[in-house]
C-alpha cells in the first residue's frame, strides 16, 4: 500500500512530550482457546513473533518512549502483562482492583499524566490490540494530532477509511473542515458531526456509503482536556473524579460505573475532531481479523506454526503443537495447543460466547482439561 506524501512538520508545529495510556484489560474470550488468565489476549503473539501489547508499545517509540507509557490493566492479568513489557517502569502499571470500563481507565491514566507531567501534557489513548502496518506513519500522525489538539483545545480521534461494513466498529461522520484548504486526505482535521458505536449491519453499510470513517480507537488530547470532557459528559465516571484528584484510587473505583469510552464519551462529548491519516490500521479483534494482518500465501491462507495447505483457501491456522495439514477446505480456523485442537469456521469464530457458555468453567480457563 502506498502512503500519501506527508508535509514536513515545521518547528512551529511543536508539542510537549506526548504520554500514552494503553488499555490492556480483559482476557479476550474471542481468542479462546489461546486466551486464558495466565495468557490473556494482550500477551499473545497473534500477528507476529511478539505479544500484541509489546508490538503496540514498541510502535510508539521513539515518539513516546516506554517511560512515558502507562498501562491500565486488571489485577487478574497484570502479572502476565508486566512480564512481556520489561521496558515499562513498574510504577507505570495502573492495576484496577475491579473492571471499571475504559472511560474510567482513561480518567485514571489522564489524571496520572496530569499529576506527573502537568495538565496540558498531550495524551495518546489507545488499545493494546491494534495493528499498524506503517509504524513511522503512525508516529507522524500522533504528533500531528497532538499539535492539532493543543491548538484547538479539543480531543482528536484518528479515523480510518473503511473497507467494508463492519458492525463491531465505531463510525465517525465528519463535518466542517478546520481549514477548507486541508482535506482529511491531505492531513487536515474536521469537526465530528456524529459518532456511532457498533451500529447494526444495515446502519454500518449506510454509514460506509455516506463516507463515514471507522474509529481506530486512538485519541489525542491534553490530560486536563480528557478529564474535563469526562466530567462534563460521563456521569458514570464524573462521580469519582473528586476522589481521583485527591489520590484516593480505591474511592474512585468504588464510585465509578463501568462504561466504555465510545458510548460514554465519544457519543456524548460536545466537541470532537477527527483526522484520517493512513498508517495501515487494523483491529485484531477476532480470529477472522488475523487474515487481514498476517502474511498470507497465494491462496489467502494465514498461519503461525507448522502448517501445510493444498487446494485450501482463506484459512487461518495457529499451531502451537504438531503439524496442521489443510486439504480441500476453505474459511476454516484451526488452533492447536498441547492437549487440545479447536476447529470451526471463521464465520462462527466471530462469536464464541455460545460455545464458552456450554463448557464447564475449568475447560474455559484451562482448555487442556478438555482431554482429561
Amino acid at each position: 500500500m502506498a502512503l500519501p506524501d506527508a508535509a514536513p512538520i515545521s518547528d512551529a508545529q511543536s508539542a510537549p512530550p506526548i504520554w500514552a495510556v494503553v488499555f490492556a484489560g480483559g482476557i479476550g474470550s474471542r481468542f479462546w482457546p489461546l486466551s486464558t488468565p495466565a495468557a490473556p489476549k494482550p500477551v499473545l503473539a497473534l500477528v507476529g513473533g511478539r505479544p500484541l501489547i509489546a508490538d503496540t508499545v514498541g510502535r510508539l517509540d521513539p515518539l513516546i518512549p516506554a517511560d512515558r507509557v502507562l498501562i491500565v490493566t486488571s489485577a487478574d492479568i497484570a502479572p502476565a502483562v508486566r512480564a512481556v513489557l520489561p521496558s515499562v517502569p513498574e510504577s507505570n502499571f495502573l492495576v484496577e482492583s475491579r473492571p471499571m470500563g475504559t472511560a474510567a481507565a482513561l480518567a485514571w491514566g489522564a489524571n496520572e499524566v496530569r499529576r506527573r507531567a502537568g495538565p496540558h501534557t498531550p495524551v495518546c489513548a489507545l488499545h493494546a490490540d491494534l495493528a499498524a502496518a506503517f509504524p513511522s506513519a503512525l508516529r507522524t500522525a500522533l504528533h500531528r494530532a497532538a499539535v492539532t489538539s493543543a491548538g484547538e483545545q479539543a480531543i482528536v480521534a484518528l479515523g480510518v477509511r473503511p473497507t467494508r461494513a463492519e458492525p463491531s466498529f465505531g463510525y465517525i461522520e465528519s463535518g466542517v473542515l478546520l481549514n477548507p484548504m486541508d482535506s482529511l486526505d491531505r492531513g487536515g482535521a474536521a469537526e465530528v458531526a456524529t459518532f456511532t458505536e457498533k451500529p447494526s449491519s444495515e446502519a454500518a453499510a449506510a454509514l460506509v456509503r455516506a463516507g463515514a470513517l471507522w474509529h481506530s480507537g486512538i485519541l489525542l488530547g491534553a490530560a486536563q482536556e480528557f478529564l474535563d470532557a469526562l466530567e462534563r459528559s460521563v456521569p458514570e465516571v464524573a462521580a469519582g473524579l473528586s476522589a481521583l484528584r485527591s489520590g484516593d484510587i480505591e474511592g474512585f473505583a468504588a464510585q465509578v460505573r463501568a462504561v466504555d469510552i465510545e458510548r460514554g464519551l465519544l457519543e456524548r462529548v460536545g466537541r470532537l475532531l477527527v483526522m484520517a491519516p493512513e498508517f495501515g490500521w487494523d483491529d485484531v479483534g477476532t480470529w477472522a481479523g488475523l487474515r487481514r494482518v498476517r502474511d498470507l500465501d497465494d491462496a489467502g491462507n494465514g498461519a503461525l506454526g507448522d502448517a501445510h495447505f493444498t487446494d485450501a483457501t482463506g484459512n487461518v491456522v495457529h499451531a502451537e503443537s504438531g503439524t496442521v495439514v489443510m486439504f480441500g477446505v476453505s474459511q476454516l480456523l484451526v488452533v492447536t495447543r498441547p492437549g487440545l485442537t479447536f476447529v470451526t469456521t471463521l464465520e462462527r469464530a466471530a462469536d464464541l460466547k455460545p460455545l464458552l457458555d456450554s463448557l464447564p468453567g475449568s475447560a474455559r480457563i484451562n482448555p487442556g482439561s478438555l482431554g482429561q
